[in-house]
């Protein structure tokens, strides 16, 4: 039982450490763009770990349950798409839009096309 005991504590440090790496990076950076990196990323591996950490636990030491495991899909499956999408919108939104750099050969941007 040590061994779990080890491996629960190691998946709560890393799954802390993320998460406290994301929040500070959302309050540390300086613009929406940069911004949006630190939770979408480090925030789901934080959680993604803590729920290990939970899985390990119920495995050990109780009768076991996967329903974290569907919690972990759910996040690392919706965690990017909610990023994409906030940086869409904030491309879509900004209001210096003639910053944009021309698109590549007659292409337009996704969010923004001249007029």
């Amino acid at each position: 039982m040590l061994l779990f005991d080890i491996l629960i504590a190691v998946f709560l440090l890393i799954g802390g450490i993320f998460t406290l790496v994301g929040s500070v990076g959302l309050i540390k950076l300086r613009d929406p763009m940069s911004r949006l990196h630190a939770p979408t990323k480090a925030s789901t591996l934080g959680v993604g770990a803590l729920l290990v950490a939970s899985v390990i636990n119920a495995f050990a030491y109780q009768t076991g349950s996967l329903h974290e495991l569907l919690v972990i899909a759910f996040i690392f499956f919706t965690g990017p798409i909610t990023g994409n999408f906030i940086a869409k919108v904030h491309l879509f939104t900004r209001d210096g839009q003639d910053d944009l750099q021309e698109p590549p050969d007659k292409m337009t941007w996704a969010t923004y096309s001249k007029k």
